[in-house]
């Protein structure tokens, strides 16, 4: 199995972090309960060059906080560098808007029309032992900066996101988001 297949092997599915939010409810701490949806979507992209190895995945991402669920979706790739794993992101395709880019809504898309965010600094993860870490620091304005952490294994998805504003928090948990497979 290639290390591609192993990475996305993880990813894909259901998961969230019922058992995390369950301990910071007990403790009176407040927490997001959060989802991610992970679906692989090649087969949902026309016209891949015939030898392409990269792996699509649209990600649903849900945060529910003070009763209110907030959607975050995304399409990213992965390939296989020497390295490790590259993650890139990806615009959203045209039509879709932050509530209907769903793999479920996602129709039938060309690959030349699919674009790299121009904003997100692509993460690299490394494997050690089973355990997939990386991340990367993204400039998405000269005052704002976003930093994603993350160490993937098969008991968890550990996911740290900070959004800085002039060096000033303004998104984030102060600790990762701890995911565990749902289905």
């Amino acid at each position: 199995m290639s290390k591609l297949s192993e990475f996305t092997g993880l990813l894909a599915g259901r998961f969230n972090n019922a058992g995390q939010f369950a301990a910071k409810q007990k403790a009176g701490q407040p927490f997001p309960y959060a989802e991610h949806v992970n679906t692989v979507c090649n087969d949902k992209i026309k016209n891949l060059p015939p030898d392409f190895a990269g792996v699509f995945m649209v990600e649903e991402s849900y945060y529910t906080t003070d009763g209110k669920t907030h959607p975050a979706h995304h399409l990213f790739l992965f390939t296989e560098e020497p390295d490790g794993v590259r993650l890139t992101s990806y615009e959203v395709p045209a039509g879709y808007g932050k509530d209907s880019f769903t793999y479920a809504n996602l129709q039938p898309v060309d690959y030349a029309e699919l674009k790299p965010s121009a904003k997100f600094t692509p993460a690299l993860y490394t494997e050690k032992d089973g355990v997939w870490e990386g991340g990367s620091v993204s400039h998405f304005s000269p005052v704002l900066t976003f930093t994603l952490f993350e160490r993937f294994s098969k008991e968890c998805l550990e996911v740290t996101e900070t959004m800085e504003m002039q060096g000033r928090p303004t998104f984030g948990y102060g600790e990762p988001i701890l995911y565990k497979r749902a289905r």
